[in-house]
């Protein structure tokens, strides 16, 4: 039984730290990156409706602006984020005395991964007063890993991974020209794989420390739900809600024994891991025929994912909690359309985001913090049946330390003090096709 625990203690910090693996380009662990159109704008206006059914994603209730009977989009999205992590670990010196230590700069290189993020939508007008779609997309996911796997801090952090597939059917009424509404269903499957060491490399270029690693899978269900409001023929607003998802994760601990730290162990475990909700509040302003202003408000709940209980599947007792204990996240944007002609449309934004992570809780596996954005983008209409859309963001990280000591949720005295500064960037190329029929 002291096996057992003592292998569940040892992984569940990173755990806990690393379920949110690798959220480079939204606060905590999501992906907003699911609209070439929004893009271009810094999502503003994107509970809004436009020529793009793209924004069902934030308000199902904006279909019903569709003109045409059948709407497919394919959005696709290449992120390539940058976060490099410098400083000190001081680690015990097992190898000497006790109360020896040593203290060792590093340099994590690029720990971000690119990813290729592909998002669809499709609608049918059913009639004029009742319409359906469907939205297929990764709402949460991305990878982190240091350039060495053996580096220094290696305890906290060797690599993460997590994966998200979203199914979202909706349906939409449209009550008059002022009114709509929409709801719809979530079906999200989520698959994780976290790894690192079991303790931190005392001696940069040793041999590879014996490592520990968390697999994982799971479903779970939610809603979406909206509604727009169109007070004049030039004036738009837009409210939109995802639910939390809770997912029953089931899977895997590969650790080391206890007793010799080069067999392993393996322990079978699981958890429910909450997504947050989501509210977003969005506005869209004609000012004159080719001019547009637009704008969102984004709320999201991160704080109801507290302290999620790790369980062993043989027994059902509770092992440890998984204390991400973060804070609520908050997204603003302002951006504009210009119709330059007939085909082409050019739009702007810039887009500032606070996220739900502070130095308190910052961990070597998401090293996140507040951001700045800035994006531009196109629209091309090909013929009355064909468009497409481009657009690009570059994100600003604001400055970042990284401070695990004695306090922090995620500390380990077997892995040390690990503190420094993280330099985070991240490039977003995106484009999309549009038919209609």
């Amino acid at each position: 039984m002291w096996a057992t625990k003592k292998l569940v203690l040892l992984t569940s910090t990173a755990v806990a730290a690393s379920l949110a693996a690798s959220a480079a380009v939204a606060g905590g662990f999501a992906l907003r990156e699911q609209s070439a159109y929004y893009q271009g704008t810094s999502f503003a206006g994107n509970g809004t409706s436009s020529d793009s059914i793209s924004s069902m994603f934030w308000n199902p209730a904006t279909i019903t602006a569709a003109k045409d009977k059948i709407n497919f989009e394919a959005h696709n999205t290449f992120i390539i984020p940058r976060s490099e992590i410098t400083g000190t670990n001081v680690v015990p010196n097992s190898l000497t005395t006790p109360t020896g230590l040593i203290s060792t700069t590093f340099n994590t290189g690029d720990i971000g991964q690119d990813a290729f993020v592909p998002s669809s939508y499709a609608s049918y007008n059913f009639n004029d007063k009742v319409f359906l779609g469907v939205g297929i997309n990764g709402a949460f996911g991305l990878a982190t890993k240091p350039k060495d796997t053996n580096w220094t801090g290696a305890g906290y952090n060797r690599s993460s991974k997590i994966f998200s597939l979203n199914v979202n059917p909706v349906a939409s009424y449209k009550i008059n020209e002022m009114w709509s509404v929409g709801i719809g269903a979530q079906i999200q499957y989520a698959d994780i794989r976290l790894t690192n060491a079991s303790a931190s490399p005392t001696i940069p270029g040793a041999s590879l420390i014996p490592g520990q690693q968390l697999d994982g899978d799971g479903t779970g269900f939610g809603v979406t739900a909206g509604v727009s409001f169109r007070p004049t023929a030039k004036t738009e607003i837009g409210i939109g809600y995802r639910s939390a998802i809770f997912t029953d994760i089931d899977g895997t601990i590969v650790a080391p024994s206890s007793t010799n730290p080069f067999v392993s162990q393996t322990l079978g475990v699981k958890t429910v891991l909450s997504t947050p909700d989501m509210i977003t509040v969005s506005a869209k302003q004609s000012i004159t025929d080719d001019i547009r202003v637009l704008g969102t408000f984004e709320w999201t709940n991160w704080s109801r994912l507290k302290q999620p209980r790790l369980e062993s599947t043989a027994t059902g007792a509770t092992v440890t909690t998984l204390p991400f204990n973060y804070d609520d996240g908050f997204f603003v944007a302002l951006g504009g359309e210009y119709d330059f002609n007939d085909k082409l449309t050019l739009r702007a934004g810039a887009a500032y985001e606070w996220s739900p992570i502070d130095t308190e809780i910052r961990s070597a596996r998401l090293p996140d913090n507040d951001r700045l954005w800035l994006s531009a983008g196109a629209s091309y209409t090909y013929n009355k049946h064909v468009s497409f859309d481009l657009g690009y963001t570059h994100i600003f990280g604001a400055d970042t330390d990284l401070n695990l000591v004695p306090g922090h949720q995620d500390y380990s005295a077997s892995k040390g003090s690990l503190t420094g500064s993280v330099d985070s960037a991240v490039d977003i190329l995106t484009a999309s096709l549009r038919v209609k029929f």
